[in-house]
């Protein structure tokens, strides 16, 4: 396993537009890689958008609820890495 670091959960999964809500722990920029692992989910993709109440944000930090735009479906509860690829 790569040096992968912890930095939030799902705490929601929005089926018909794709989009996770995740609860960070850490901060979070676009252009970071994203690691998302739960019981059915083991991925890795691009942050390219990242959501605060519909608002399009570049960086968000410890504490905030953002909306992530994922290519596979999570779940709650799913552990959302940042990779150091």
């Amino acid at each position: 396993m790569s040096d992968e670091k912890l930095i939030g959960k799902i705490t929601h999964y929005y089926n018909v537009i794709g989009v996770g809500i995740i609860e960070l722990s850490d901060k979070l920029k676009k252009g970071d890689t994203v690691h998302i692992k739960g019981k059915n989910s083991d991925f890795e993709q691009p942050v390219e958008s990242i959501q605060i109440e519909h608002d399009k944000i570049d960086e968000a930090k410890k504490g905030d609820v953002v909306g992530l735009k994922v290519k596979q479906k999570v779940k709650e509860g799913d552990e959302v890495y940042l990779s150091n690829k």
